[in-house]
């Protein structure tokens, strides 16, 4: 299959689903050899499956959480395919009715969500890094407008984690550009995915979700994975250390 991935190979986290299963499954039509990466493998099965013939992906069961389990999937992936050009750390979690304002914030909270969002983030890096040394390669971590501004009111530790996972990719793109390895991260505003059922089962919350988007839609995962795709290629070699937002423009006003 040629594309704009061909001859390319890696995979990507939180692949089961949402913006994850959209930039999995652009990545293989563009002809990469793509691990679905998700805890839920299943769902990373069913979404290999959709690709009715590609035979260059393949689901593959990963917490990212778990050190051990993100290393062996580099491994596989270099087994496989001989190299890891590309790496999506996406893999995620919000806990609606559980995340709080600081002074309501239970400890068990923060800690899930930062111990998937962050660390995960970071194990993620950390083993592509180790994995496209001496080759090169290109990372892309989604991250979160709320990491950057107050609009993620009541959501402690989701923003706070999207906050971390900017900074990891800024420096992590200046220690690592003489290895030729980029990394960059992408912002998607409100993306109406299954992390975010809450929020769109919840009218009124949508709604005022809604009027602050200067395009005046929410997002689709299909609205993401075109600069994806742009970080993953050869197209964007002098691109790292960036934070491309993709919101509607709701960051903008």
């Amino acid at each position: 299959m040629s594309g704009r991935l061909s001859g390319k190979s890696g995979l990507v986290t939180g692949a089961a689903s949402g913006i994850g299963r959209a930039v999995a499954t652009r990545f293989a039509r563009e002809g990469a050899l793509v691990a679905f990466a998700d805890r839920d493998r299943d769902g990373a099965a069913a979404a290999v499956a959709a690709l009715d013939g590609a035979t260059q992906a393949y689901p593959l069961e990963v917490d990212v959480s778990d050190e051990e389990a993100v290393a062996r999937a580099f491994a596989d992936v270099l087994e496989r395919a001989g190299s890891v050009d590309i790496a999506v750390a996406n893999a995620g979690v919000q806990l609606f009715g559980q995340d709080a304002p600081v002074g309501d914030l239970e400890l068990p909270v923060w800690q899930r969500t930062l111990g998937v969002n962050l660390t995960g983030t970071f194990l993620t890096v950390k083993h592509a890094v180790r994995s496209m040394i001496g080759r090169g390669g290109s990372i892309i971590v989604t991250g979160s407008p709320t990491g950057i501004v107050g609009g993620g009111r009541g959501f402690t530790a989701y923003s706070t984690s999207k906050a971390g996972i900017h900074g990891l990719t800024r420096v992590a793109a200046a220690d690592y550009a003489a290895a030729r390895i980029r990394v960059n991260a992408v912002i998607p505003g409100y993306t109406e995915t299954p992390l975010v059922q809450a929020i769109v089962e919840d009218q009124e919350a949508r709604s005022a979700l809604l009027s602050t988007v200067p395009l005046g839609r929410a997002g689709t995962p299909q609205d993401v994975e075109g600069i994806m795709v742009f970080l993953a290629s050869d197209e964007s070699l002098y691109a790292t250390g960036a934070l491309f937002v993709v919101d509607g423009g709701a960051t903008a006003v």
